[in-house]
């Protein structure tokens, strides 16, 4: 695999991943099943054949 295709491989999962859980944020915010004004989230990336975990925590504000 040349590195321009791994490169692209890897974005268009990032994208997939960030799309699909931006929808789900949104929907949970709208059905009112989140009160308060900031959302601790946290993301967690494993790939278990190379021994990869990655977390990000953040919080978003509420509308």
């Amino acid at each position: 695999m040349s590195e321009d295709a791994f490169n692209m491989s890897i974005r268009k999962f990032l994208k997939e991943v960030g799309v699909t859980s931006q929808r789900k944020i949104e929907e949970r915010v709208r059905n009112g099943q989140i009160g308060g004004e900031k959302l601790k989230v946290r993301m967690t990336l494993t790939a278990e054949s190379i021994g990869l975990e990655h977390v990000v925590e953040g919080e978003i504000e509420l509308p």
